[in-house]
């Protein structure tokens, strides 16, 4: 079994989650999300838990230093040891990027790439169902009801087009220096985010299978 630790970037948008999910099946790669760190830590009232709940109830953001230090326990875990790891939504900012560095081999770091315009299409296109759910996208799937639960397909606020555009600038001016900082210490790859799921997969697994 190839065991790797994986720092996997993109935009939202990008599929970097349904990649992120389709690697662990396939290599059994531990999924590592900050959003599933800090709700364990906060549900568990760890001491970082009870930290984080503070910032988070003012609807403030988490300092860099508690979320660094939860990722840093989750990925001492036997399961992150034995099976490696797929960082997804890790790191947000430069600070975590250097931290990050410090206490973590990293043995690929992967871009999946995706200019604005694409993106601003991709998730202005996205639709949830109402009822259950489920997430479907109209450039694909052209009926105003769920497939699964026939609810009706709602765009969400955070899906409407100046909202993307704010998460998107948002994502950009941060992931830049991400970008840049990595690529002076590591090699990172860029990966075509425009195509199919499963080439975007097949690519990703290309660069993975290397050694």
């Amino acid at each position: 079994m190839k065991k790797a630790n994986i720092v996997l970037l993109g935009a939202p948008g990008s599929g970097k989650g349904t990649q992120a999910h389709m690697l662990h099946e396939h290599y059994g790669f531990v999924h590592i999300s900050t959003g599933d760190i800090f709700r364990d830590n906060i549900h568990n009232q760890t001491e970082l838990g009870n930290r984080a709940k503070v910032y988070i109830d003012d609807g403030k953001l988490v300092p860099d230093e508690i979320t660094v230090e939860m990722v840093k326990n989750r990925l001492s875990q036997e399961d992150c040891v034995e099976f490696g790891y797929i960082l997804d939504g890790f790191p947000r900012t430069h600070v975590q990027a250097q931290a990050l560095m410090l206490f973590a081999k990293i043995d690929w770091i992967i871009n999946i790439d995706l200019p604005l315009d694409y993106l601003m299409m991709r998730l202005t296109n996205r639709r949830t169902c109402a009822s259950c759910h489920a997430v479907y996208n109209l450039l694909s799937y052209n009926k105003t009801t769920c497939e699964e639960c026939g609810g009706e397909l709602v765009a969400r606020e955070d899906d409407k087009p100046a909202t993307v555009l704010n998460r998107l600038e948002v994502y950009k001016n941060s992931s830049e220096p991400i970008i840049a900082y990595y690529e002076s210490v590591q090699t990172v790859h860029h990966v075509d985010g425009k195509r199919s799921p499963k080439e975007v997969f097949d690519s990703i697994c290309a660069i993975i299978d290397q050694r």
